[in-house]
């Protein structure tokens, strides 16, 4: 029996196991750096077994590493588990539905992402025990990807330092290398403070934070020309300052999300932004606070890596959807439009792709590492050791990230073949990784080269700490 087919064979062993921990991750649906029901449903696991857990890294209570074996090499599989406000949504259902509107809906798929990572673990250390072979699996249980950075939060805290490789996955439409970039970026409050003022009877004794918030967004939408074309700024007003338009409103705050292909593109737009923040304050003579949320660091592709994991795509074949799964990814297809459908085949897939619902076959590896025009934390672990990850075959050709669609399917048939399928891939990647010690050499040489040999420096300042931690303070 071939290496391929006996770690095949470890995931498979497991495959209910971690199918059941992906769905309850589905139903518990909780936001970053709250997922304490998600994280010990994942430590959970992982004791069951016999892998020694170590909780509240980098001072996060929703953060852990899950250890098995000892010595060097040490593979690390990266895991999330975070969901998105607003996306509630019925499993298996192919239109908007929801017993809770407005609620918590895993709208990225990471229930998949660390169920199927894992998985991936268990089963590498698994074959490792059976064969004699030595070698360290990790499982990293990395909290508030959405909006909150959590892997470079345990990255500034040395999380990843001793790791020789890391290996992950995102769920989406094709079975595919993701062998991108991506950006930057920095995540920023900005409050104004004010005077309130009867907005009528005595209007000129008022100072408007919300006046401030709206010639800050002015001065930004202009500065979108001068900026480079793949940098992206968004903005959410969070306190407009208050619901009576007949008071001058004393305070208002906005958060910005400032994303660029590199990190020092990011802070150098960030310094453009507040300039211009620091203006609105002096135009309607209102106090500013700045205050970081949080920051995370562009992907370093590792090409080394890349190919030896396409190489186990390749040798897996394509996920075994069947009618079933087809006629439902059919009826999520026609609740989406064409520009969904062209945008994902051009993003992520294959023309052939363009007739299917689902598509399973693995998407050939692409030429040179393009841009991924979003952000993961995925990519200050990327700075610190040879980094690959996967996209996963888990729903219908077309369904965008963060959305209801992406939802419905998250604890489907189809997802879960998807997801077992992308674990087998990350587990032979992980044998290959532990066993080749010309591939880890390789690898970290091509790291040292595409970073310039200046290691990793967190983007996030030393005084931040997450959200949450924040909060504890001020209470």
């Amino acid at each position: 029996m071939s290496d391929v087919d006996q770690i095949t064979r470890q995931v498979e062993l497991k495959r209910d196991t971690f199918v059941a921990l992906a769905d309850e991750i589905w139903r518990l649906a909780e936001l970053r750096f709250n997922e304490h029901k998600s994280a010990a449903a994942h430590v959970a696991a992982l004791e069951e077994e016999g892998f020694r857990v170590t909780r509240n890294v980098a001072g996060i209570e929703t953060a852990f590493v899950a250890e098995s074996g000892s010595g060097g090499p040490v593979i690390g599989f990266l895991g999330e588990y975070d969901a998105l406000a607003g996306l509630s949504q019925d499993a298996g259902v192919a239109e908007p539905r929801t017993a809770t509107p407005g609620g918590i809906g895993h709208g990225c798929g990471h229930n998949l992402l660390g169920a199927g990572a894992a998985l991936a673990a268990v089963a590498l250390r698994n074959h490792l025990m059976a064969t004699g072979i030595k070698g360290t699996v990790r499982f990293y249980g990395c909290p508030g990807e959405e909006g909150g950075s959590g892997k470079a939060f345990m990255a500034r805290a040395g999380a990843f330092d001793d790791l020789d490789v890391a290996l992950s996955w995102h769920p989406g439409s094709f079975a595919a290398v993701m062998s991108r970039g991506s950006l930057a970026n920095i995540q920023v409050y900005y409050r104004f403070r004010g005077r309130a003022a009867h907005a009528a009877g005595a209007p000129h004794l008022g100072r408007s934070a919300l006046d401030a918030v709206e010639l800050m967004n002015i001065g930004v939408n202009f500065l979108r020309e001068h900026m480079p074309s793949s940098a992206r700024v968004h903005y959410s007003i969070t306190d407009a300052g208050g619901i009576s338009p007949n008071v001058v409103q004393p305070k208002a705050e906005v958060l910005y999300l400032i994303r660029a292909p590199e990190v020092a593109q990011a802070q150098t737009l960030f310094a453009r932004v507040r300039k211009i923040a620091e203006g609105a304050a002096l135009m309607t003579e209102t106090e500013l606070e700045v205050e970081v949320d949080k920051a995370c660091s562009n992907l370093v592709p590792n090409t080394v890596l890349e190919r030896a994991m396409d190489e186990n795509l390749t040798r897996m074949g394509g996920v075994a959807f069947d009618a079933q799964d087809a006629a439902f990814a059919e009826r999520i297809r026609q609740t989406l439009t064409p520009d969904d459908i062209g945008s994902s085949i051009e993003t992520h897939g294959t023309p052939a792709a363009q007739a299917h619902g689902l598509y399973g076959l693995p998407v050939p590896l692409e030429g040179p590492p393009r841009l991924l025009s979003g952000s993961t934390d995925v990519g200050d672990v990327s700075w610190i050791v040879p980094t690959a990850q996967m996209w996963g075959a888990c729903y219908a050709v077309g369904t965008p990230f963060h959305s209801w669609q992406m939802v419905a399917q998250g604890a489907s048939p189809a997802a879960h073949k998807g997801m077992v399928h992308a674990a087998k891939v990350m587990a032979a990647t992980g044998l290959d990784a532990v066993r080749d010690q010309e591939l880890r050499l390789r690898a970290k040489a091509e790291l040292a080269e595409r970073t310039g040999g200046q290691g990793y420096r967190c983007p996030i300042p030393d005084d931040v700490v997450p959200a949450p931690l924040r909060r504890a303070r001020t209470t």
